[in-house]
């Protein structure tokens, strides 16, 4: 099956809905179909020869983040050409209803079409207001998914229909023997954090403070920092009797992403909200890391109430101290907590989950009987 993945997000800055994309591609091409990938990106020479970039995107604020998309005629032209070369049997857009490349892709194509939504929001006026607009496009599809039930619920209660739900996968084979960096976790213990730390929503404040209170009594304790930002923002925040003990590695490949999960005795997510679900959460448990995360839906959903990981108060930095300390005190807990992650982790893996979405994209076609003979612009045979 030759299939179209649509991806609004920037590539070259690391993402849910960017990873989830291009670990999906990987697995469908494993899987034996002919994918081609379309999205915005700036370093066009570093792209594999699956993906095709409409070229620089742009900041917008959206969702507690600055999301860099890419919209306007020049986009708008390089996506019409993308679906007319590709003559696609499926085209799959992530997130239809951001500004971007998904939604000019669902305007244009005219061919069986699939859309997944990852975003979770508790109120979107912005959505309610740009639903007329949508409207055009969302009808189109033909078939949708949601990663998770916090991102149904959105799109039931703002956007009306309803999805199949499959949730974002992971890579077991990418993060299995993965080595720690070296003198890492060490004797003292250490705590690691993932994620573009400048959104507040991201919660590093709350692990910082936490770490305070833990520090005065481990003076071996570290705390390992990895993703975009500007690491002086954390610096500035820190007191001097714990600056030396905080590292920051910026922006990581995949290869040193994995590194860092696996140097660390405690993965924490401390997040305030806007999260559907929680790729990261499954990515350290893949690596053999326990998790203490904020009790929110998708994280507590992904942990299994608790069960595969330790949750604390959202946005608590006393009940996040003390739960971390407990996990530092007690191997056990923690080897407990490694063998349950890795079950659960295993359940997501994209070989199971690419081969649900595949479904799907069979179920659009029987659906549609002249989907192989579309009478759109795009695809005609």
């Amino acid at each position: 099956m030759k299939v179209g993945l649509v991806c609004p997000y920037t590539w070259d800055i690391p993402g849910g809905v960017q990873a989830h994309v291009h670990d999906l591609a990987l697995a469908l091409i494993g899987l034996g179909h002919d994918v081609s990938v379309i999205t915005p990106a700036d370093d066009e020479a570093a792209l594999p020869p699956y993906i095709t970039s409409t070229g620089r995107a742009v900041p917008v604020p959206y969702n507690g983040a600055v999301a860099r998309m890419a919209f306007g005629p020049l986009s708008a032209r390089r996506v019409r050409r993308w679906l007319r070369e590709g003559d696609f049997d499926v085209v799959h857009v992530h997130e239809p209803t951001t500004p971007s490349l998904s939604l000019l892709a669902t305007w244009s194509f005219d061919g069986p079409l699939v859309a997944t939504f990852h975003t979770s929001v508790q109120r979107a006026r912005t959505l309610a207001a740009a639903y007329p607009i949508l409207q055009t496009a969302l009808e189109k599809i033909s078939a949708r998914i949601a990663v998770s039930q916090a991102a149904r619920r959105t799109l039931v209660e703002h956007l009306g229909g309803d999805a199949v739900m499959i949730p974002n996968g992971v890579s077991m084979a990418g993060f299995a023997g993965v080595e720690p960096f070296p003198g890492w976790p060490g004797d003292g213990g250490a705590l690691g954090f993932l994620g573009r730390f400048e959104e507040a929503r991201k919660g590093l404040p709350v692990l910082l403070a936490a770490f305070e209170k833990l520090a005065a009594d481990r003076p071996g304790l570290r705390l390992l920092i990895a993703g975009p930002g500007d690491p002086d923002e954390v610096r500035d925040a820190l007191p001097a009797d714990v600056f030396d003990r905080v590292h920051l590695l910026g922006q990581v490949s995949d290869a040193d992403k994995a590194r860092m999960l696996a140097s660390v005795d405690v993965y924490v997510a401390p997040n305030i909200g806007g999260e559907s679900f929680g790729i990261v959460l499954l990515e350290a448990m893949a690596v053999g890391t326990p998790v203490l995360a904020s009790d929110l839906e998708a994280f507590r959903a992904v942990l299994d109430g608790g069960r595969s990981g330790q949750l604390f108060a959202t946005g608590d930095s006393d009940d996040l101290a003390v739960k971390a300390a407990e996990l530092l005190d007690d191997p056990d807990a923690r080897a407990a907590l490694v063998v349950l992650g890795r079950a659960t982790a295993r359940s997501y893996d994209w070989s199971t989950v690419a081969r649900d979405i595949v479904r799907v994209y069979e179920t659009v076609a029987v659906d549609a009987p002249d989907a192989f003979a579309r009478r759109g612009p795009y695809g005609r045979r």
